[in-house]
């Protein structure tokens, strides 16, 4: 069951929105700006308001990577997999960071720290291959420099 104050939010951004033309998208923007996720229990309050079905409102959630329905972890990493990342390495980045986290893309640390994304170019290619944790952008990141970071990260919680 949601928080009351999280129903809430989510209750504020559907009425704020919902008169909009095409306001779904507009209401899970801004239902994952306020939350960080688009809560499993808001698909049916969002379907209802939009006199849509709740497959709807669920597809359009699972279709768009950019949509969580899990709450993020204290620092979101995305790594670049566009080409030019890849042609320098990212997939070898890729399975490092996803061992070393111990999770895949779109999942959560189970101590909540981090989450890990694929995004599709950082526009850093001239250092790739490239990273963002939060709002700090990372050039020729290797195994290495991946490591030093998340530590630092882990020592600063």
């Amino acid at each position: 069951m949601t928080e009351p104050n999280t129903t809430q939010a989510v209750q504020e951004v559907i009425a704020a929105l919902k008169d909009k033309p095409g306001a779904l998208l507009p209401i899970l923007h801004g239902i994952q700006a306020a939350l960080g996720y688009i809560p499993a229990d808001s698909v049916p309050v969002i379907a209802k308001a939009l006199n849509l079905s709740r497959a709807e409102v669920h597809g359009v959630v699972s279709f768009y990577h950019y949509f969580r329905d899990t709450p993020p972890g204290k620092h979101t990493i995305y790594l670049c997999r566009a080409e030019s990342c890849q042609a320098m390495g990212s997939a070898e980045l890729e399975v490092h960071a996803k061992h070393k986290l111990g999770i895949d893309f779109h999942e959560t640390t189970e101590n909540g720290q981090f989450s890990l994304e694929p995004v599709y170019c950082l526009g850093n290619c001239a250092c790739s291959p490239a990273m963002q944790i939060d709002e700090a952008i990372y050039g020729r990141v290797s195994a290495s420099t991946f490591d030093d970071i998340i530590n630092e990260l882990e020592k600063s919680a």
